[in-house]
């Protein structure tokens, strides 16, 4: 992954609904970003007490038309 790519942190319930909520902030498909994940989060004590977010990191991919003349130039 390359430090120029745009990121995002964001945190939901579960990794998925961050990954969603990431999606839509960029406005991109899942296939335009990679994700990290930070923390998987719980539910905590029956589902109520402790409860931790997930959290995920999401970069967006560079444009497809980018990425074919940067393996041109190499």
């Amino acid at each position: 992954m390359s430090n120029k790519m745009k990121s995002i942190d964001v945190e939901g319930a579960t990794v998925v609904d961050a990954i969603k909520k990431a999606l839509t902030k960029l406005g991109v498909a899942r296939d335009r970003v990679e994700v990290k994940v930070l923390a998987e989060g719980n539910k905590g004590l029956f589902g109520m007490k402790g409860a931790k977010q997930a959290k995920v990191k999401v970069f967006l991919k560079p444009p497809q038309e980018n990425v074919s003349r940067e393996k041109k130039q190499t």
